[in-house]
């Protein structure tokens, strides 16, 4: 696969390494010159000189042929230009964008870029998995693939507290993938008992989200 990752930050070089590690072709594009000589010394010819916002650097770049094109500046003017031009007049079929001030999203959202990366929500959803009064945690979100992942602790008021998997009547395209029990996760079987205090997983379409909720008693 040959994608042009826009950013030569602490992100954008280890993702940029460890793509090419993978095997795949990259190139890296730097608009500040001092960081474009800092960078070009590890990774030599993979790095481009330009402002990725102009539509020549993009084309140097072989923009043309990408098909990705991950946007991980500072700036998030920058990645949603980067983003839209990418998508709308080169026609990359895939587009990541990374959002550094997550008030920022909405105007991600509105524009179409999708997905996008916030290192403040990641973090937000590791401290709402660690915090134990949390009751539920979004995991993982693709809208566009309509599928979630998400993570909710059984309380005493859970309508399903002591019933077996196979005896609970989860919406369609709802699946419990995992339990997670004094510190210890299983694969839950249709036999497996739900116990209060468990924390368990679930991949579901989003538009179940609040009828599953119903069923697992969450928020009660």
């Amino acid at each position: 696969m040959y994608l042009i990752v826009v950013g030569a930050g602490k992100v954008g070089v280890n993702l940029t390494r460890e793509l090419l590690q993978g095997g795949h072709e990259v190139t890296l594009i730097e608009s500040s010159r001092s960081r474009y000589l800092a960078v070009e010394q590890k990774l030599e010819h993979n790095v481009h000189y330009g402002d990725a916002s102009e539509l020549w650097v993009l084309e140097r770049a072989g923009i043309e042929r990408a098909e990705m094109v991950v946007a991980v500046t500072g700036d998030d003017e920058d990645n949603i230009l980067i983003c839209q031009v990418a998508k709308e007049k080169y026609g990359v079929a895939r587009i990541i964008a990374r959002v550094n001030n997550p008030s920022n999203r909405p105007h991600f959202d509105l524009l179409g870029i999708k997905p996008v990366v916030s290192s403040t929500d990641l973090i937000l959803r590791l401290l709402g998995h660690e915090v134990p009064h949390q009751n539920l945690v979004h995991l993982l979100d693709l809208e566009e693939e309509r599928i979630e992942i998400i993570e909710f602790r059984l309380n005493e008021n859970s309508p399903i507290a002591g019933m077996k998997v196979r005896d609970i009547d989860t919406p369609d395209r709802t699946l419990l993938i995992s339990i997670l029990r004094d510190g210890v996760g299983f694969v839950p079987t249709p036999d497996s008992e739900l116990r209060v205090g468990d924390d368990i997983l679930a991949v579901l379409d989003p538009v179940q989200e609040e009828e599953l909720k119903k069923v697992m008693g969450v928020g009660a």
